[in-house]
């Protein structure tokens, strides 16, 4: 693949690893005491143009007390 094709897919998945990141940070404020629990995670990624759709699943864990 080219440097071009590398760049702009590093470029992207960051900036998917950091807007998650936050997005998730703020949920688990947003919902108050989650000490002890676990949330199911999952993430759809999709590419127009490609037929392409990739599922990745993973546990959240809270945190303990």
């Amino acid at each position: 693949m080219s440097e071009d094709f590398n760049m702009s897919m590093r470029k992207f998945l960051k900036q998917v690893g950091v807007t998650s990141q936050q997005a998730i940070e703020e949920a688990m404020r947003n919902a108050g005491d989650t000490t002890g629990k676990t949330y199911e995670a999952k993430v759809v990624l999709t590419i127009d143009g490609l037929d392409m759709e990739h599922v990745v699943t993973g546990q959240i864990s809270g945190g303990q007390g």
